[in-house]
């Protein structure tokens, strides 16, 4: 059997690493496909190192553009691959443009294809993310769930009961196995803050830095947020760039830094005493460290980590952000449950299934 297994981005790779070992362990040859959608080193190359995935047996180097032509490009490329190999499968997963191309060239190649991070919805369309969930699920002959809410998802979308399994969440698989060494790394000293004494910003989704009226809005809130608690503010390429171009002032208590490494992130959010992120990755790593995550948007396609976990959405209102803060603040934030299957051995079902599903 020959599984070809897609990255492009940041969250892919996290979701992908465990799948691939215990994929490994069964004897299942196996093919990685990095899309180069995210190519800059502490947003690709160095989660290789860290999580320890192999290098990619393909690397096809479409970097960054519109959309339409980042989709396109990965799939012109990936074409070819398909072609030449005929895997017996094809894995993607989560919901950027990498998963979406490889899910419609494997689709109209009629090779089986498998979809880990199934069956997430937002019901916002205005999110690219979205619309990249729909299309490969229903395009998918092996849908892998993370949560109960992906099981009604799919099913009231028609999708056969037998192509769908609720196995947990392969992102929580890569955090369980590699917090003890993020924490030993103590990166918050790289930036002289101490444990429980920072929060800690991501921002990234159109919606909140493509409109300079509204990220003008969001950073003047986290200048108040950080007069009580310094903020420290990785800042993804794209969002610097919105900035710089709204000419936006930075307030004094917000420290940008740079694009962080897996293990880095990692103990950065294990030990922040708050988090405010637009990711939806960020909400359920936060659920499983029981860390408080304000989340600023009006939706979110992950709706357990609000129900059992420590996630809230205050959108980009700063009312309700400041709100959100002092409830952190004053301790009378709802502990975090973590959800059924979240234990670290997603993806050893996940190769379980597909065992079962080759026989």
């Amino acid at each position: 059997m020959l599984i070809l297994s897609i990255v492009g981005a940041r969250p892919n790779f996290m979701k992908v690493a465990p799948v691939m070992r215990a994929l490994d362990s069964l004897g299942v040859r196996q093919v990685l496909v990095h899309t180069g959608q995210h190519y800059d080193a502490n947003m690709s190359k160095i989660f290789f190192e860290e999580l320890a995935l192999p290098e990619p047996d393909i690397y096809l180097g479409v970097g960054s553009d519109t959309h339409a032509r980042q989709t396109a490009r990965i799939m012109t490329a990936f074409e070819d691959i398909v072609r030449q190999d005929r895997p017996d499968l094809v894995l993607v997963a989560g919901d950027v443009n990498s998963t979406v191309a490889a899910a419609l060239v494997t689709a109209k190649q009629q090779i089986p294809l498998g979809h880990i991070e199934a069956g997430l919805r937002s019901f916002d369309r205005a999110m690219p993310e979205e619309v990249n969930r729909v299309v490969v699920d229903h395009l998918s002959d092996l849908l892998f769930v993370t949560e109960q809410s992906g099981l009604d998802h799919l099913a009231q979308e028609g999708i056969a009961s037998q192509k769908i399994h609720l196995v947990g969440n392969c992102m929580v698989d890569s955090l369980l196995a590699h917090r003890d060494n993020a924490l030993a790394a103590a990166p918050w000293e790289s930036f002289g803050v101490s444990p429980q004494g920072y929060g800690l910003v991501t921002l990234h989704r159109p919606s909140n830095v493509d409109d300079p009226s509204t990220l003008e809005v969001l950073l003047r809130t986290l200048g108040q947020v950080s007069e009580r608690l310094p903020l420290l503010f990785p800042v993804h390429p794209r969002t610097r760039a919105r900035i710089a171009d709204a000419g936006l002032p930075m307030p004094p208590g917000l420290t940008l830094v740079g694009p962080q490494p897996y293990l880095s992130f990692l103990g950065l959010m294990a030990q922040a005493r708050l988090v405010l992120t637009d990711s939806g990755g960020i909400q359920e790593e936060t659920t499983v460290l029981n860390v408080p995550c304000l989340t600023l948007r009006h939706n979110t396609e992950r709706p357990v980590t609000v129900t059992q976990g420590s996630n809230r959405l205050v959108g980009t209102d700063p009312e309700a952000i400041l709100g959100g803060v002092e409830a952190v603040l004053s301790d009378t934030w709802q502990r975090a449950e973590r959800p059924p299957l979240w234990d670290g051995e997603a993806s050893r079902r996940i190769a379980e299934v597909i065992d079962a599903w080759r026989s």
